[in-house]
């Protein structure tokens, strides 16, 4: 065996922190593949001589893992020049190095399997294009459920992979057995993933770093960045001991260092290390004796992975959140200097727990040596998924940082960051690894308070409408929190509290999750019935909100949106486009004054849309100011057929039809509170929404609710919003259009207006894409289920085969049925086509309807007045 693996010159060296140095001078990871190890004949690098070598460059990497490694090799692939990566230390230090390097097709997410395949089809190929093994086994992995509700998870990931091109099944026990007979299994389900695997992360990165100088790019280490200034060109001076290179963008890949980077510019990353520890046996002779590799396991129930390392086994835990440990003193005194390849003490007590789970599971486990424990550190986001793109509010400042999961991650997100660096918008949707989904609420106490949370729920069953409360509530809550904490469940959207559905005295309370329906379905019910016939208020004030105003803001806006400007005192839905047509963000567009705008996003998309309109503000040298007035105002929406009555009381303004439009916006006082009310609801039914200063959101909503008695006015939340406007046909950003489709497939045609005179971003595409004609649509069903409802995202199905997915769905409490949308191909788009919706293992008939169940209020209004009789 080469030394690098069989733990030679263990030795101690104090880093600080509790931690120790393990195998001075190696630089080999303490893990590798079974019998080569993944080692033989590869090219160790030789010591770089700290060297510049330029003092310009495209773009600059800051980071030698694997993931900033990867970006390196991806960016001089694609053919761009100048790109240099700069490593503190050595190539793998940090996390990458001790990583126990597992590798799986699957991910509970929609497109992060796409990441996930990128990877594991890069890894395959990758010794042949470079000459540099990396050790890649892939002997498949075994996911195990162990209890009724896992076996519904089970049966949700399978419906929602389904549409994807990986392989992923339900095995029996026989095949299961067959793969892993060391297995003590008495009931259980299993998900198999064929292809899976583990890869020698430092062979990986240093295969990656030789494709890297193949083509190209420069790899400069141990080259420390002591200084970053922004220039007023968008350019960046990169300072170093060396010398200064002037770069055209930089991209943060520093891992555990990320946070150090991002001050220097005035950031704080919302990051902090954990501990991870995995335990390595001796040889296990039923393991020696297997004649093919064992599959990787992940035990759910048990929360652990394992995986055979040569002809013993490796695993790994997750510990809960009140054993796991954070190393929280790096968040505020920074890592230790010279901390690279150093571990921190084990602690096999916090994981004792698993081990005999894992024990019981795989009993060979019982009689083997622990020969290696790694204790090391592993940099969690407050979700756990990583920050990836351009960072908001600074020029050419991109990040690819975060990654709990960072050697199956690192192939896919180096080529999809690389993709959106050189086309200028991303290949495809990844909204969940957005870094601007975190803001200045987003402090290092909840920071520390969801990395702990994210590590414990690592295995935690996946629920759909899934809440979490570990640093909750925020800074960052609306001016009606208090009021209404104790009435209704909350959801957590960016930082906010926002109810999602009230209580009356014999609900059920709570947060009680599940893959059926649950306690909230009958209160949901209630409050649709509320809305749709007397009126409801809820609280919209997690919308992004934005003010713009400037001499060029009308240009600005007619350039940034698909729709026309909308005129004083009138407001539409517009989408912001990408390039290739695709959508990448729908506001609402209300002109007040001549000139001056306000637009209103999503919580969700609150900086990512602020960050894409200052971009095109800076490069089109647009004069416009743009003004971020989200956690300045609250908004409350009032909907329903009584919604006029109650407001009238409030003011001298006259609210009648012919006076107060439909998509008409005006100021006024309700109740002597100023407000911008915008006459539109998503709800679909009679309603405003009443921007107002935040601190008068009490004030206002008592009133309200005070002046709507006579009318039975109450509370109703965001699934009753839900279901009110999918019964309306309204898209959904993030669901129906996203960036991986177009403003025709989603049935946007009204809103987009190619025959607009000012060039659009993403008008030529549009009208190619128009040319081209359409490949699939999306279309509106209706489903018949029995205790269980469509979410998105699950697979439909036409004569055996799957044809397209879900977007979104709910039970229509006006039709008493489950409603959807979904994208089907062209073919199978007509109105009266049957088609199969799969939930829980199970195929539902669908049926292609005319959309919309319901007509909106405006329409039924406008059907009357012409004397024909509206469906309702």
């Amino acid at each position: 065996r080469s030394p690098c693996c069989c733990r030679r010159g263990r030795g101690r060296r104090g880093a600080g922190d509790g931690s120790q140095l393990l195998w001075p001078g190696c630089g080999a990871p303490p893990s590798a593949g079974r019998g080569s190890c993944g080692r033989e004949g590869l090219l160790w690098p030789l010591p770089s001589s700290p060297s510049l070598g330029k003092d310009r460059a495209d773009t600059v990497i800051i980071g030698g893992g694997c993931v900033g490694v990867s970006l390196a090799y991806h960016l001089a692939k694609a053919g761009l020049k100048d790109v240099v990566l700069l490593e503190k230390s050595e190539l793998t230090a940090g996390s990458t190095w001790h990583a126990a390097g597992l590798t799986t097709y699957f991910h509970p997410g929609i497109n992060l399997k796409k990441i996930h395949a990128y990877s594991i089809k890069l890894y395959e190929r990758l010794e042949e294009e470079t000459g540099q093994p990396v050790g890649f086994h892939q002997p498949g992995s075994i996911r195990i459920a162990s209890t009724p509700t896992r076996v519904d998870e089970f049966k949700y990931q399978m419906t929602r992979a389904g549409w994807h091109p990986t392989e992923q099944y339900l095995i029996t026990p026989e095949k299961v057995q067959e793969l892993f007979p060391l297995l003590n299994m008495d009931k259980a389900d299993i998900m198999y993933n064929p292809g899976d695997g583990h890869i020698d992360p430092y062979s990986l990165t240093m295969a990656l770093a030789a494709g890297a100088r193949k083509y190209g790019a420069q790899l400069n280490y141990p080259v420390q960045v002591t200084n970053l200034n922004s220039r007023s060109d968008g350019t960046w001076e990169v300072e170093t001991p060396l010398g200064t290179i002037q770069a055209k963008r930089i991209v943060n890949t520093a891992g555990f260092w990320a946070r150090d980077i991002g001050k220097m510019i005035g950031l704080q990353h919302p990051l902090i290390p954990v501990h991870h520890q995995y335990v390595v046996t001796s040889t296990v002779p039923e393991v020696k004796a297997l004649k093919r590799e064992l599959p990787v396991i992940r035990d759910l129930e048990g929360s652990y992975y394992l995986r055979q390392e040569r002809d013993g086994l490796l695993f790994g835990p997750y510990e809960s959140e009140e054993k796991m440990k954070l190393q929280e003193s790096w968040v505020t005194n920074g890592v230790p200097p010279g901390f690279g390849k150093e571990l921190f003490e084990s602690d096999l007590d916090r994981i004792m727990e698993h081990i005999e789970a894992a024990m019981e599971m795989v009993p060979v486990l019982r009689k083997a040596d622990i020969v290696n424990t790694i204790a090391g550190p592993i940099t969690y986001s407050p979700d756990i998924l990583p920050m990836v793109g351009p960072h908001q509010g600074v020029r050419n400042y991109w990040v690819a940082i975060g990654f709990g999961y960072g050697i199956i991650h690192a192939g896919g997100m180096g080529k999809y960051l690389s993709d959106w660096i050189l086309e200028g918008e991303p290949p495809f949707d990844l909204i969940e690894v957005d870094p601007n989904r975190y803001g200045k609420w987003t402090t290092t106490e909840y920071t520390a308070a969801k990395a702990r949370e994210s590590y414990g729920f690592n295995n935690i069953v996946g629920y759909p409408k899934e809440e979490r409360f570990a640093g909750r509530p925020t800074e960052r809550t609306s001016g009606l929190y208090d009021l209404l904490k104790s009435k209704c469940s909350m959801g957590f959207h960016a930082g906010w509290e926002q109810p999602h559905w009230f209580y009356k005295p014999g609900d059920e309370t709570g947060y009680k999750p599940s893959f059926r329906r649950t306690n909230w379905f009958d209160p949901v019910g209630r409050e649709y019935k509320q809305v749709m016939e007397k009126v409801g208020v809820i609280d919209l004030s997690p919308f992004g909100k934005f003010k713009v105003k400037g001499t060029d803001s009308v240009k600005l806006l007619d350039h940034l949106f698909a729709n026309v400007v909308p005129k004083v005192g009138s407001t539409n839905i517009s989408h912001m486009l990408t390039p290739r047509g695709k959508v990448y963000a729908e506001l609402t567009v209300s002109q007040l004054y001549p000139g001056e705008f306000m637009l209103v996003t999503g919580s969700g998309s609150e900086l990512h849309d602020l960050r894409w309109i200052e971009e095109k503000i800076t490069r089109g040298g647009y004069k416009v100011e743009i003004e971020n007035k989200t956690d300045e105002m609250g908004v409350l929406s009032v909907a329903g057929p009584y919604a006029r009555q109650v407001l009238q009381k409030l003011t001298n303004e006259d609210l009648s039809d012919t006076s107060f439009k439909f998509l008409q916006c005006r100021h006024l006082k309700l109740s002597n509170i100023a407000v911008t009310a915008i006459r539109i609801s998503y709800t679909g039914e009679l309603g405003w929404e009443l921007y107002h200063r935040k601190e008068d959101s009490v004030p206002l909503y008592n009133a309200i609710m005070e002046a709507g008695q006579k009318e039975g006015i109450d509370d109703f939340g965001t699934y009753a919003l839900n279901s009110l406007r999918l019964e309306k046909g309204f898209r959904a950003w993030g669901a129906e259009m996203n960036c991986d489709t177009n403003p025709l497939e989603a049935g946007l045609e009204y809103f987009v207006k190619l025959n607009k005179e000012a060039d659009f971003i993403g008008k030529q595409a549009l009208r190619q894409i128009k040319e081209k004609g359409l490949k699939r649509r999306l279309v509106y069903l209706t489903l018949e289920t029995d205790n269980v409802d469509p979410e998105g995202n699950e697979s439909v199905w036409h004569n055996g085969k799957v044809v397209g997915n879900t977007t979104s769905g709910c039970f229509s409490y006006g039709a008493q049925q489950s409603l959807a949308f979904a994208y089907v191909p062209m073919e199978l788009s007509k109105v009266g086509q049957k088609l199969e919706v799969e939930l829980l293992g199970k195929n539902y008939p669908a049926t292609i309807i005319q959309e919309p169940l319901v007509l909106t209020e405006p329409t039924r209004m406008r059907l009357q007045r012409k004397g024909q009789s509206p469906k309702i």
